[in-house]
């Protein structure tokens, strides 16, 4: 039996009633597909552009997620119409449900061998959901167990968020915390090392010598890390540029900073 419908007239109308309260809109074919095969999601609606209807029929026959039966095919201008203006859709959009909630606790929880390295990566307080969701892209391509971020400080999921991520929010778990003093000091528990990136600290990361697990903070884009979250940190560091003091966007820092990370 076909997953796919495409009677024009009907999916333009169903199109524009939008999406149940409490979803949210993805879109991007890097972002839609990754959600279609997650298990974890519930996906309320697929829409998508006609022309791309024999590779909404593959990912929908693929598909692992909790999603309706069939697709509905529009025109483009119809799907643009769905979505926040100048998104980038890609001719695809899904209406989610939020992933469930993931807790820190449960993820230190499971690690089972602590002499393998591991990764968790920390935002203090990164407001901007482009850097956020490449933030989780570059923590999906090191493995990274987990992204940190504040309840309060941080930006909802949103499709720009996950269009960022590029699929990473499907397989990185976003953690919120309460309150990020008390969740480093809980890393710290689980034998990760805290190191804060600091361009104004004396420490190269290079050159530092660091245990298997290392959990990376970074601060706020302009305001850095706050006092209370650098006091947490068993090390502050600089990036290793030839430029002393150089100053990089917070997702650019976070790619050199865990690709320094992975070499050893």
């Amino acid at each position: 039996m076909s997953k796919v419908t495409s009677s024009p007239a009907g999916a333009a109308a169903r199109a524009a009633r939008g999406a149940a309260p409490g979803t949210v809109w993805l879109y991007g074919r890097h972002a839609v597909a990754a959600a279609l095969a997650n298990p974890a999601r519930r996906i309320r609606r697929l829409v998508a552009a006609t022309e791309i209807a024999g590779e909404v029929a593959t990912l929908l026959a693929e598909a692992r997620a909790d999603c309706p039966a069939a697709a509905e095919f529009v025109d483009r201008a119809a799907l643009a119409r769905l979505l926040p203006a100048d998104a980038v859709h890609q001719g695809i959009a899904a209406a989610a449900d939020p992933l469930p909630p993931c807790d820190l606790a449960d993820i230190v929880a499971s690690l089972e061998d602590r002499a393998a390295p591991h990764l968790v990566v920390v935002l203090d307080q990164v407001s901007d959901p482009h850097n956020v969701g490449a933030i989780l892209r570059t923590a999906a391509a090191f493995a990274a167990l987990a992204v940190v971020v504040p309840e309060h400080g941080a930006p909802p999921v949103t499709g720009v968020l996950a269009k960022a991520a590029s699929g990473a929010l499907e397989t990185v778990p976003l953690v919120r915390a309460g309150n990020l003093a008390r969740a480093l000091e809980r890393l710290k528990a689980a034998q990760f090392w805290c190191v804060g990136l600091d361009a104004a600290a004396p420490d190269n990361l290079h050159t530092l010598s660091l245990p298997a697990r290392v959990a990376l903070v970074l601060g706020a884009e302009g305001a850095g890390l706050r006092r209370l979250t650098r006091e947490r940190c068993d090390f502050l560091a600089h990036l290793p540029t030839r430029v002393p003091g150089a100053s990089l966007n917070v997702s650019t820092a976070a790619a050199l900073a865990l690709g320094e990370l992975a070499r050893g």
